[in-house]
């Protein structure tokens, strides 16, 4: 779990930078173009040859958790403040757990109530009076949020039906092939629909964009992907919602947003219930298996 943590406080920073910096200033599509290209070009050297099917199969997983998710992603900020965004992220772990559940041909009803208690615990530090006019952005988010777990779900089951967790390649072997996946779709996403007049056009916005693109999208997926590999999907459900008080946090401390700490403070305690219940079942299962 250690990678998601790790994933996360790398994460954690880049709802405000997109929200603050990027959002309005600088062509969506252009900003996901250059992120996963970084990302792309920080694998590359690593790539090893796989055979033809993996490596499809690899780069149609970071054409839907990366690419596509992104183009989503992105275009959120234009419609919603980044508050919004976060709030409506909130049922990222139930399509985790659902999507799981429908791979495995079975139905976790315990995964199922920890994913939802852990929304629950996100609702109670996100909730706010939203505007009125937010639902074509609510469902541009529920677009990402559902690329992103099925993304990342499939990259867990590939990895694992494909016994390379610590195999002879290892995943950062194999790791650019879900960046060129991604590459493939961010490339047609700017022909199609980019705007060359809003490019970036002060070094902060290109120190941001390098900062996301080798940092948050170039490592931050890799590690999250092999951290999901290395935990059941009960505990990857909880941690996709550890990003919203952590994204809090940040704002908190460096864009001094304002913060209902009361809020904070219980919804932090429920998604710690979430994770204590859901590692509480896992071991009486261990137990009676």
């Amino acid at each position: 779990m250690n990678y998601l943590i790790i994933t996360t406080l790398i994460w954690a920073f880049s709802f405000s930078l997109i929200g603050v910096y990027l959002a309005g200033q600088v062509d969506s599509y252009f900003a996901v173009l250059v992120r996963i290209v970084l990302a792309a070009l920080l694998f590359l050297p690593l790539l090893r040859k796989v055979r033809v099917g993996l490596a499809l199969r690899l780069m149609a997983l970071g054409a839907v958790q990366l690419g596509i998710m992104y183009v989503f992603y992105y275009k959120s900020f234009l419609l919603l403040t980044v508050p919004e965004v976060l709030l409506f992220t909130v049922l990222t772990p139930v399509y985790v757990t659902l999507i799981f559940d429908v791979l495995h041909h079975r139905f976790s009803a315990r995964y199922l109530f920890t994913a939802a208690l852990a929304v629950l615990g996100a609702v109670i530090i996100r909730y706010h009076q939203v505007g009125d006019d937010v639902l074509l952005g609510f469902l541009v988010v529920q677009g990402a949020n559902f690329s992103f777990a099925l993304g990342q779900v499939g990259y867990k089951a590939l990895i694992e039906r494909e016994q390379l967790k610590e195999g002879a390649i290892g995943q950062a072997g194999i790791f650019g092939w879900f960046y060129l996946g991604a590459t493939v779709v961010a490339v047609a996403a700017f022909i199609l629909w980019g705007n060359s007049e809003k490019l970036p056009t002060t070094g902060l916005q290109w120190g941001i964009l390098i900062y996301l693109g080798v940092v948050a999208s170039g490592l931050g997926y890799f590690l999250w992907n092999k951290g999901a590999t290395m935990v059941d999907s009960g505990v990857l459900a909880i941690m996709n919602n550890v990003l919203i008080p952590a994204g809090l946090v940040v704002n908190l401390m460096i864009w001094n947003r304002d913060a209902d700490l009361v809020r904070l403070g219980a919804g932090g305690t429920v998604l710690l219930l979430s994770l204590f219940l859901h590692q509480h079942w896992r071991k009486m299962q261990k137990v009676q298996g």
